[in-house]
């Protein structure tokens, strides 16, 4: 079916500048957030605990198949007419074949077909308000609506979680990042007023309210606008330092060593001090966002505050993956009388967040702003995070 009249404003759009490029409506219209990671960062790949929640700023992508095996890709963002009409025959798709930002949803169709599902090909075309490169999950919101609306063209039945591990696989093999499950997941399995705490092992999650409007509070996002380009090898490191404790250890992964056991644990690395620091903050890590999830569940939301700010030490000194950016807005925010903040994301610059009471709101991004212009950094983008739906079908 087409879309139709009637269909939210930003859907709407896309759908009449689909019809512009391919000559036609689109079979239907699909939307997928960027996420904000509460607390439990660098832990999902080593089978531990998250605890993520959908934005409002999405990726929207409208859609209608093909049989004659051809992908024909456009994004809003990358504009150029017809000209920027990206052209890719499905039995050509491979891992390593694609450096743009085609790659993504590409490698999407790849894992589905590798997958044994019998995707003909499709017209897509693209548009997203999801930053880019502020650590809020640009690439899994592609990556996600993309495979919302071939799972609903395609009647492929396939489940929220199962279309999350097969865009983690686009993003592992096809793209060539090596991330966790969390991104993908948090997209496509996320509930409006819910943080999602995700056991990332075996995907089991759990909805936990998270309204901090009805309790006077707010949660705000602060975009650094500092990307570093070598953040994915450094980011590759850190993995490979998590794997290696893992092995010293015995385990299968950092999951396994308990918090109660950690100083043990740390004696039995011996002199290798890199590990020691990345071990300590994944199994630290970890019982941080049981100790939110538990703070959460008894109604004690303020209380969270002091937990998201030792992760940020955590993140600053025992996984390195700060910049002075970053430490800025945490130390100028609880300066200014935050209850709590961190860093969020992979890391290496991105964004911030910043628990306050709503009544601080103005005070706190005076105080951020006017501290990033006197350090002479770039100014950074303040917005509010309201936990928001996940991947749907808007047409």
């Amino acid at each position: 079916m087409g879309a139709q009249q009637g269909a939210p404003a930003g859907a709407q759009q896309v759908a009449e500048r689909f019809a512009e490029l391919y000559g036609a409506r689109p079979e239907g219209v699909w939307a997928a957030p960027g996420r904000v990671n509460l607390i439990g960062e660098h832990t999902d790949y080593n089978d531990g605990f998250v605890m993520p929640f959908a934005l409002p700023h999405q990726a929207t992508a409208a859609v209608s198949r093909r049989t004659d095996g051809v992908l024909r890709l456009h994004s809003a963002d990358i504009e150029g007419g017809l000209a920027g009409i990206a052209e890719l025959p499905l039995d050509a798709l491979a891992p390593g074949s694609d450096e743009s930002w085609t790659a993504y949803p590409a490698g999407v169709v790849w894992a589905l077909r590798e997958a044994g599902h019998a995707i003909t090909g499709a017209d897509v075309h693209l548009s997203s308000t999801v930053p880019t490169g502020a650590g809020l999950s640009s690439s899994a919101a592609l990556e996600v609506v993309i495979a919302l609306a071939l799972n609903d063209l395609y009647a492929l039945g396939l489940p929220g979680w199962k279309l999350a591990r097969l865009c983690q696989r686009a993003e592992n093999v096809y793209v060539g990042a090596p991330t966790g499950i969390m991104d993908q997941t948090a997209s496509a399995c996320c509930r409006q007023g819910h943080a999602l705490f995700l056991d990332t092992r075996d995907l089991s999650q759990h909805q936990i309210p998270f309204d901090l409007a009805a309790e006077g509070l707010r949660l705000l996002v602060v975009d650094t606008r500092v990307k570093h380009a070598h953040s994915g090898g450094e980011y590759g490191k850190r993995r490979a330092g998590c794997e290696k404790g893992a092995a010293l250890l015995g385990v299968d992964a950092l999951r396994d060593v308990p918090y109660a056991g950690l100083d043990a644990a740390l004696a039995r690395l011996g002199d290798e001090e890199e590990v020691v620091r990345l071990v300590r903050h994944v199994v630290t890590e970890d019982h941080r966002v049981e100790r939110v999830v538990g703070l959460l569940r008894s109604g004690e939301t303020r209380a969270i505050g002091p937990v998201l700010t030792e992760g940020h030490a955590s993140l600053r000194d025992d996984f390195r993956i700060s910049c002075p950016e970053l430490d800025l807005v945490v130390d100028t925010a609880l300066a200014a009388g935050a209850l709590g903040a961190r860093m969020t994301g992979g890391g290496f610059g991105g964004s911030a967040i910043v628990l306050t009471e709503a009544t601080d709101v103005d005070t706190l991004t005076k105080a951020i702003e006017e501290a990033f212009a006197a350090a002479d950094f770039t100014p950074p983008r303040v917005f509010e995070a309201v936990p928001a739906a996940g991947a749907r079908r808007l047409v």
